[in-house]
């Protein structure tokens, strides 16, 4: 299996999962021509995605959406309270009921050859998950966008070969910055976003000999530095497994899972 960003990023996320006969997306907050501009780097198409799985309904999560499902005609995975939120917004033009697939938190299903699952976590939206996919032996654990993390998640994404993990702000750029302080209230909270620090503790307990590769996203553009993220992390991890930051605004590399 192998796994990649295409936009990563407080404003807009993308990312690619897939193996010789199934590919799929997590989210599709960018514009439908910046995905199929991030596939091509992937050696791949629009037409050859089989599922779009969303996490939650956010704009930076699915402002591509529309036009993507329409072009492609494309399931769109997602828990029922998420996909009927966004059958609601208006934004988005017209989606056709049918690619609407739902899913519930904790139950495993399948994309073509791929296992999926979803899990709750804690985030201002109607019902937010993450997710990890399956591919034989392989394990790639995702999560961003909540303000905190627990016990069950950890055991969720524990044995993952690769993990992306949310790296969303410096607290003390935050605090300093030009937010204004209901927002800053928001992305503090328990269901804000995880900060340098939260993410460099989560991936602490989660190193083991299985995970080979840790990718930090959903930096904040305005209050981070991919070098201050990196930094925090590797400062905790040091050398027990490779990290590094997803790019903001283009595709970054594609990794295998099974090196």
């Amino acid at each position: 299996m192998k796994f990649g960003t295409i936009a990563s990023g407080s404003s807009g996320n993308c990312l690619y999962a897939g193996n010789e006969d199934t590919h799929i997306l997590i989210d599709a907050g960018i514009s439908c021509k910046r995905i199929c501009e991030g596939l091509k780097t992937f050696e791949l198409e629009g037409k050859d995605i089989q599922g779009i799985l969303i996490t939650h309904e956010h704009t930076d999560h699915i402002s591509g959406l529309g036009v993507l499902a329409r072009k492609f005609h494309i399931p769109i995975y997602g828990t029922d309270k998420t996909l009927r939120q966004i059958s609601e917004m208006g934004n988005l033009g017209k989606i056709d009921r049918e690619l609407f697939q739902p899913v519930e938190a904790g139950r495993e299903f399948a994309v073509g050859s791929l296992s999926v699952e979803s899990f709750s976590i804690s985030h201002d939206a109607v019902d937010p998950v993450s997710y990890m996919v399956r591919d034989g032996g392989q394990k790639l654990g995702m999560v961003t966008d909540l303000g905190y993390y627990d016990e069950a998640i950890v055991e969720r994404l524990r044995d993952s070969n690769l993990l992306y993990v949310e790296a969303n702000h410096d607290i003390h750029m935050l605090q300093a910055g030009p937010y204004p302080y209901y927002l800053k209230r928001r992305i503090l909270s328990e269901r804000g976003h995880l900060c340098n620090e939260m993410a460099a503790q989560l991936v602490t307990e989660l190193v083991n000999d299985r995970l080979g590769q840790v990718i930090l996203g959903h930096l904040s553009k305005e209050n981070n530095y991919p070098d201050l993220a990196l930094a925090t992390v590797k400062n905790e991890v040091e050398d027990s497994v490779k990290v590094e930051v997803a790019p903001r605004d283009h595709a970054g590399h594609l990794f295998d899972l099974a090196l």
